[in-house]
């Protein structure tokens, strides 16, 4: 393609075109008649009301979101309406009657069932704990086991006899009238755990205490001590004949077991 100087162009054109025409048809007027660039209108803003009027009018409606599509929801006139009346309660039936006077009534079904639903959850609640604890018990055996009897009369006067019970030293003494007088003498104001003999024995002949010091659990030793009771030689703890602390670390007197005495039969656990 070969391109033209802009005046060459010009004398070119004028001489295309007749003599009697020249006055009439200038290089103006070719310019005015050719064709204007097109220029795109500005975005039409668009609104909910812009857009209802290009919808034929009816029974439907248009909506729009500021982040969502245009929609147009038709209303369906012609539906029947369910009517429930039937199912309803008397108190509530009518619409224009408040159903507020008739709330607690109504609610006493719904009280009544929670009501019976905690009550049978507390009594599975308690068979489960009940349960639980059966489970970690001892055993009917085990409990047999837990207890001795003791023939009184194997336990001769003025000595003390160990026996074995729950896996600890079970000490018996059969004392004399005048260990039972020399105990029952003693000023409970100046013992460390003050506590009678006549609160820690059935029968005063007879003494039935845990061979176990209170201390640190060592076993004192019958018939020993500055008492004449039982003697710890462990740390020093000295126990009188009622088993009760005199004199060393131990904090309170010998424990004195559950038992029973029926018949010359001693039964303890």
């Amino acid at each position: 393609m070969i391109s033209l100087p802009k005046s060459q162009l010009i004398q070119a054109v004028t001489r295309g075109i007749p003599r009697g025409n020249a006055a009439s048809v200038t290089l103006p007027t070719l310019v005015e008649k050719a064709p204007k660039p097109f220029v795109e209108p500005p975005p039409q803003k668009l609104s909910n009301y812009s857009l209802s009027q290009n919808v034929p009018r009816g029974a439907f409606s248009v909506c729009s979101a500021l982040a969502g599509p245009t929609q147009i929801r038709l209303a369906h006139t012609d539906m029947k309406v369910p009517d429930f009346s039937n199912y309803r309660r008397d108190q509530t039936r009518s619409a224009e009657k408040s159903a507020k006077p008739s709330d607690a009534q109504r609610k006493m079904t719904k009280y009544l069932i929670t009501g019976a639903g905690a009550v049978a959850c507390v009594y599975g609640a308690k068979a489960i704990v009940r349960g639980l604890v059966a489970n970690l018990s001892p055993a009917a055996d085990v409990i047999a086991l837990s207890k001795i009897e003791i023939k009184m009369d194997d336990v001769p006067e003025g000595r003390s006899m160990t026996f074995k019970w729950r896996g600890k030293p079970l000490f018996v003494r059969h004392r004399t009238d005048e260990e039972i007088e020399k105990e029952a003498a003693v000023d409970i104001s100046t013992l460390r755990d003050p506590q009678t003999d006549a609160d820690r024995v059935q029968d005063p002949k007879f003494l039935v205490i845990v061979g176990v010091c209170t201390h640190l659990g060592c076993v004192p030793i019958a018939d020993a001590g500055d008492f004449g009771g039982y003697y710890c030689p462990c740390h020093g703890s000295h126990y009188d004949g009622s088993g009760r602390i005199r004199k060393g670390p131990a904090p309170l007197n010998l424990e004195v077991p559950y038992y029973e005495m029926n018949d010359g039969l001693l039964v303890v656990g």
